[in-house]
């Protein structure tokens, strides 16, 4: 019987993780309580297993016990099942086989969202807005728990036939055979000299491939004869390997340079990491971009440059995440991802935001407070603090969005719009030639109007709340009551007001979306630089305070 044969493995599995422990170890306290409880917990699958009524999914209950241990843990311990492989394969190396293109899901109906550039979709001809609707020969419509991605998936060489729905076209139904390649969705998706004098590199990732990726861009940038200094964004970059980042920092810092060290439970998992080769650009300007997406390697490499004062930091607090994880192989092609040791800079803080193995009662674990936090010092003595992830040298404050423009994204209405718009014009030949005129932005506003677009600013529910503890308090007067009511009248939703107020950063994100359809990531970046505040205060520290901010002379 098969659930029979799963438990004697099991069984054998804890067994062996018990005789691991050794008689001697289990006389500790620690060991003894892993013991007993390893034991109970056979006892109740085996109870289950030959007294429950019904009977017991395995897998799903098995998977659901290991997911509810890691959660007691921190959110970066994870499972991967042989199935889920390759989703740490993707994280790791950017690479997959496949069509190579973003998909979204909307109302269970999965659309092209963006082929990537010089995929096998972009090659096939599949194109921004296609809805599919069969895939080989499932008919992905009808069977909505079908999960697309997979079916576009496969071994590099083989064809999958993908049949599209293209909006706006006389001859709507298209079928494409794509050739599945292995494709590498890129960790520097764009490079450029946003001016004469200033090259910018974006970084979303720290792969296996991120510092050759830098270095090629360094390379392309290096042969504008005005290059001179830099600009390094790792702004929504999550992290990855921590060896990436060592070798990236080294480019800008001396050969044998600390970059961090790591401390965990025991001696095996201190580490000192140095950089390795000699630098490219040791002496050039550099200013990096963080926020609150910017986590792991990204913290890793800003918080080297600035604990050895190699650059200025720009932007937002970062999310301060200080720990380290490895990867080991569990039995039948499971992999554990588990963190294994907390890693701090070379000044010697740990930017470690939040503290896992310290819970609040409901389970929940709250962030360091800045009151609690500890100074150190720079390579220049300039003052860092730990616990709470990197502070910048230089605040931005971001450009803000708002629910109008916010439900313009979700809902897809830009996306729809642009898709209408590109069926029946052709690309110009430069992405500068890329604008909105009054007269797409007319015909996009009459187009949401007509749809009957609703969308909510939240002051209707925050009067409705206010009203509510008002009244409880007893300070509801027919005075208080009128005032909320005009302040309700003054607050709703006006949707042509509000597209006027907005008019300027509407065009904005259809002129990104528009530039991302003709000349993809690069057309995108472009003209999200044009309007970034953080270039803007980036440019501005390199003609000004760029010196005196590392040497930590403050403004009078």
């Amino acid at each position: 019987m098969k659930h029979n044969n799963l438990l004697s493995l099991f069984f054998a599995t804890a067994a062996l993780l018990i005789g691991v422990t050794g008689l001697s170890a289990i006389e500790k306290s620690h060991d003894a309580a892993l013991a007993r409880n390893l034991n109970t917990f056979n006892q109740i699958v085996m109870e289950l297993e030959q007294n429950y009524v019904d009977s017991i999914r395995t897998d799903e209950a098995f998977k659901a016990a290991i997911e509810a241990m890691l959660s007691t843990v921190d959110p970066y311990t994870e499972y991967f099942d042989a199935d889920d492989r390759d989703r740490l394969t993707l994280m790791t190396t950017g690479e997959y086989a496949g069509i190579g293109s973003y998909i979204t899901v909307r109302d269970s109906i999965t659309y092209i969202r963006q082929p990537l550039d010089g995929s096998p979709s972009m090659k096939a001809g599949l194109l921004a807005g296609d809805k599919i609707v069969m895939v080989d020969s499932i008919d992905v419509i009808a069977d909505k728990k079908q999960n697309v991605t997979s079916l576009l998936r496969g071994q590099p060489g083989t064809t999958v036939r993908v049949k599209v729905i293209r909006p706006w076209v006389a001859d709507s139904v298209l079928v494409f055979d794509v050739v599945r390649e292995k494709v590498k969705e890129p960790s520097v998706p764009y490079f450029g000299m946003v001016d004469d004098k200033t090259g910018y590199i974006e970084l979303t990732s720290f792969i296996n491939k991120s510092q050759d990726e830098v270095r090629e861009a360094i390379d392309s940038l290096s042969k504008n004869p005005g290059f001179s200094r830099l600009i390094l964004d790792l702004r929504g970059n999550g992290g990855g390997l921590v060896e990436s980042a060592v070798d990236i920092v080294g480019y800008f810092v001396p050969k044998g340079t600390e970059v961090l060290r790591t401390k965990g439970k025991d001696s095996s998992h201190e580490r000192v990491y140095r950089t390795t080769h000699r630098p490219i650009l040791p002496d050039i300007p550099l200013i990096t971009l963080i926020d609150g997406g910017s986590a792991s390697a990204s913290e890793i490499t800003a918080g080297a440059f600035q604990d050895l004062d190699r650059g200025v930091l720009v932007g937002t607090r970062s999310f301060g995440k200080g720990l380290v994880q490895n990867t080991s192989q569990l039995p039948y092609g499971g992999l554990l991802k588990v963190t294994v040791a907390k890693y701090y800079m070379p000044s010697g803080r740990l930017i470690q935001a939040l503290d896992y193995s310290h819970r609040n009662p409901d389970g929940s674990v709250a962030r360091t407070p800045d009151s609690l936090t500890n100074v150190f010092k720079t390579l220049n003595k300039r003052e860092v603090r730990d616990g709470g992830g990197l502070t910048p040298d230089s605040i931005v404050e971001w450009e803000k969005s708002n629910s109008l423009l916010y439900q313009l994204v979700m809902d897809n209405k830009i996306f729809d719009y642009v898709t209408k718009y590109v069926a029946s014009n052709p690309a110009p030949a430069s992405i500068n030639d890329v604008v909105i005129t009054d007269e797409m932005f007319e015909e996009f506003c009459n187009g949401l109007k007509d749809s009957g677009f609703k969308y909510d600013n939240g002051s209707e529910e925050y009067i409705k709340n206010l009203r509510n503890y008002a009244k409880d308090e007893g300070y509801l007067s027919d005075e208080a009551a009128s005032q909320l009511d005009s302040l309700a009248a003054s607050l709703k939703v006006n949707l042509d007001r509000d597209l006027k107020i907005n008019d300027d950063k509407i065009r904005y994100y259809m002129a990104r979306e528009l530039a991302t359809r003709w000349f993809g990531r690069t057309g995108d970046s472009t003209i999200r630089l044009r309007r970034d505040v953080g270039i803007d205060k980036a440019l501005e520290i390199f003609d000004g305070d760029y010196e005196n901010i590392l040497k930590g002379i403050k403004k009078k």
